[in-house]
């Protein structure tokens, strides 16, 4: 499965959950998607959906998805 991330820009009832201008990985899940939300790894760790609304695509050079060991060179 492909990982990707996505920054935090708002995080409005999820304050103890999630951090403003922070990345987090962002799981699949075409069910969530259909109600307009993401599945996040959050600060717990463990993933739960949130409102779409409250992140922004991010897009990493590949310099950085090679250290992440996102990506096989």
């Amino acid at each position: 499965m492909k990982r990707h991330f996505m920054i935090c820009v708002e995080n409005h009832g999820y304050e103890a959950s999630l951090e403003t201008r922070k990345i987090y990985e962002v799981l699949t899940d075409k069910t969530a998607e259909k109600h307009h939300q993401i599945r996040v790894i959050d600060e717990s760790g463990e993933d739960y959906l949130y409102p779409e609304k409250y992140f922004a695509p991010v897009r990493l050079p590949l310099f950085t998805k090679e250290k992440l060991e996102l990506t096989t060179v």
